[in-house]
């Protein structure tokens, strides 16, 4: 990798507030359509967005709705650890997602996805909805939080330390899935993870 002071290297430059709050939306809808693909199709992935849909087959409450919900404990800690700018980042984003999952259905309707198209698509665009956001300040709470906290201050990977804890989630939603449904669920989990452990690794990405 050149040098910092090579002058064919481009120096980091801090993205604008508008390139964040853009950024930041898309992410938000990515993720509020890999909720809506994953919903349809009864499954369950990894990370807050797991156990956001867990809870909705339970609760039958919107998985938009219960994601900011759950998240509500993290947003104190993501400030006090990572800085007052990612406490309000990550809020922001978590109220979009709401926002967005409470809107899209009645801007798109789907009345049939297949399981492992929802599995596989859904939780890769959650994927990269959570890179997005990642990559300009934020984080969507809970267990990405941690991981992206444990990736600032000790450089481990933020996509393996999300599966160990979308192993837990996965296997506490055994008793409400089939052996297939567990299966596919497993697989966007999966495919998830494998967005963020590809693309998200310290010093991968110039800019701020």
């Amino acid at each position: 990798m050149p040098p910092a002071s090579d002058p064919t290297f481009p120096h980091p430059r801090p993205h604008s507030l508008a390139e964040d709050g853009y950024a930041i939306a898309i992410g938000c809808a990515f993720i509020a359509m890999g909720l809506m693909l994953l919903k349809q199709a009864n499954l369950v992935t990894g990370g807050m967005a797991g156990i956001a849909l867990l809870l909705s087959y339970l609760a039958h409450w919107p998985p938009g709705t219960l994601f900011l919900l759950i998240n509500l404990p993290f947003f104190l800690f993501a400030g006090r650890a990572m800085g007052m700018a990612f406490g309000l980042k990550t809020l922001f984003a978590n109220i979009a997602i709401m926002a967005i999952g409470l809107v899209m259905p009645t801007a798109l309707q789907i009345a049939r996805v297949s399981p492992f198209f929802a599995a596989l698509f859904g939780g890769s665009i959650i994927g990269f909805g959570i890179l997005a956001i990642a990559r300009h300040g934020a984080g969507v709470g809970g267990a990405g939080v941690v991981a992206l906290i444990l990736q600032k201050s000790r450089g481990w990977n933020a996509g393996r330390t999300q599966m160990l804890c979308d192993i837990l989630i996965l296997l506490a939603s055994l008793p409400l899935l089939s052996f297939e449904r567990f299966g596919l669920s497993v697989l966007s989990a999966a495919a998830m993870n494998a967005v963020l452990m590809v693309n998200h690794r310290p010093g991968r990405y110039i800019g701020h």
